[in-house]
């Protein structure tokens, strides 16, 4: 179980936001209060990965963190469906693999550390899932990225993207925010944890638009790209090969 997030809840030092231990011991709970609708999403994720995900391949979570979603999945997909889950944090991964175990997941499982700001390796996909991910990787590296996701994944294939966005305008933008950071108080963020959060993720976290977003997926190879949630400020986006 996640303890609760009180992370920032202390004055601290400046310092760029990591997923180390601190952060895996409640990362669930800070999730869920950070991030809008995130269990709904999550169970959308589950729906659409059931239309895509094909017996004998694998289905990739790419940015795992403590194993949500393929704890999910493991509960609706077939046993011969191979999940791989990849982070950049050892600690993540510990976790995870910890939460398969004590859920009792009996499938075929790898847990693999890559960085995937250089390369990622995948074979055989039918599914892979960047949820909250994209966001973290830099710029200069996201486009390389998705291509290499597009020609590893089998024909027909799905990725399923989920991002906290930029508005299109800079007015909705503001707003956006703004109603973000509402949302974080009615969960019981206070002002000094709102405001430490935001300025360890500014140099970390770097939304994209979601046009640019989907751009991003069509110029990388995806044929269909649609749009399954949206709350302000955080979109979940669907593309096929």
């Amino acid at each position: 179980m996640s303890g609760q997030d009180k992370v920032f809840e202390k004055p601290l030092k400046a310092h760029d936001f990591k997923f180390g231990a601190n952060v895996v011991s409640v990362f669930d709970d800070m999730v869920t209060r950070s991030v809008p609708f995130y269990l709904e999403m999550q169970r959308m994720i589950t729906e659409i990965v059931q239309d895509f995900a094909v017996e004998g391949t694998n289905v990739y979570d790419l940015g795992c963190s403590t194993g949500t979603t393929l704890n999910n999945l493991d509960k609706v997909l077939p046993e011969d469906i191979t999940f791989v889950g990849i982070d950049d944090s050892h600690e993540m991964l510990e976790k995870c693999d910890a939460n398969f175990k004590e859920q009792g997941m009996t499938r075929e499982y790898k847990l693999e550390w890559q960085d995937m700001n250089q390369s990622v390796k995948i074979e055989n996909a039918s599914v892979v899932v960047l949820c909250l991910t994209l966001q973290f990787i830099r710029p200069l590296y996201r486009e390389r990225l998705v291509k290499e996701i597009y020609d590893s994944m089998n024909p027909n294939s799905c990725l399923i993207l989920v991002e906290k966005v930029l508005g299109e305008d800079s007015l909705f933008n503001r707003q956006f925010i703004k109603h973000y950071y509402d949302f974080k108080r009615r969960n019981n963020y206070n002002e000094m944890e709102i405001s430490q959060k935001r300025e360890a993720l500014e140099n970390v976290l770097i939304p994209y638009k979601l046009n640019e977003n989907i751009e991003l997926l069509k110029k990388t190879g995806f044929e269909y790209v649609e749009t399954f949630f949206k709350w302000y400020n955080f979109c979940g986006m669907v593309a096929v090969k």
